[in-house]
């Protein structure tokens, strides 16, 4: 089974079109460049969804990161079919390609109005990194950016999370087990040395067929 176009939500993707976009009450949305998806993403796909009790978990895939404006990722197509392959049978997670399609830097705060629009009754909960929370004041329109979510930490194995600074909040996820990084995945990638137990299988396998970081 493979995901297909979103209703009423463009660039969006998802598995099932019965349920009415209008009966969203609770959305989560994972952003990150996915450079290549892994477990990790799943696991905390699977852990927003249960402890968020979100109606819909929204993938969004940054054209390109702010905070890592020297790195080009892999291209979108191949994210994005490695994406799908990952995420197929996640019935509650979409697929949502706005940032790439507006391409250039990807930033917060377009990617929350763009929510906040289509979506105006639903709580939005946006996903980030723990390394990112002290950083957040910086971010772009941060005062406006504060009011449109309530955001959520991913936080590593071991790793303790910081307080939110003002005027954020949000909650930490408990639900992240597994240690693993796109980049220690696309160094052993470029290495050709063996990826098995850290993506999903047809991930693997799509990859040892099509390798874009040899």
């Amino acid at each position: 089974q493979t995901l297909s176009k979103g209703q009423g939500h463009p660039g969006g993707e998802r598995l099932r079109s019965a349920d009415s976009v209008n009966t969203l009450q609770s959305i989560g949305i994972f952003g990150g460049s996915f450079d290549p998806v892994h477990n990790g993403h799943l696991l905390v796909a699977r852990a927003a969804l249960e402890e968020l009790s979100l109606d819909r978990l929204f993938i969004v895939p940054a054209a390109r990161s702010p905070f890592k404006p020297e790195q080009q990722p892999a291209a979108a197509d191949v994210r994005l079919r490695l994406l799908r392959l990952a995420f197929a049978g996640e019935n509650r997670c979409e697929l949502d390609t706005q940032e790439l399609d507006r391409d250039g830097v990807s930033y917060s705060i377009d990617t929350l109005d763009e929510y906040t629009n289509r979506y105006p009754e639903a709580k939005l909960h946006y996903l980030i990194g723990a390394d990112h929370v002290p950083t957040l004041p910086q971010w772009r329109e941060a005062k406006r950016l504060a009011k449109l979510a309530r955001f959520v930490v991913v936080p590593r194995p071991g790793q303790e999370v910081s307080e939110f600074p003002e005027p954020f909040g949000g909650q930490a996820l408990q639900g992240w087990p597994f240690e693993v990084s796109s980049s220690t995945i696309r160094q052993r990638l470029g290495l050709g040395q063996a990826i098995d137990g850290l993506v999903p299988p047809v991930v693997a396998e799509s990859l040892k067929h099509s390798n874009p970081y040899l």
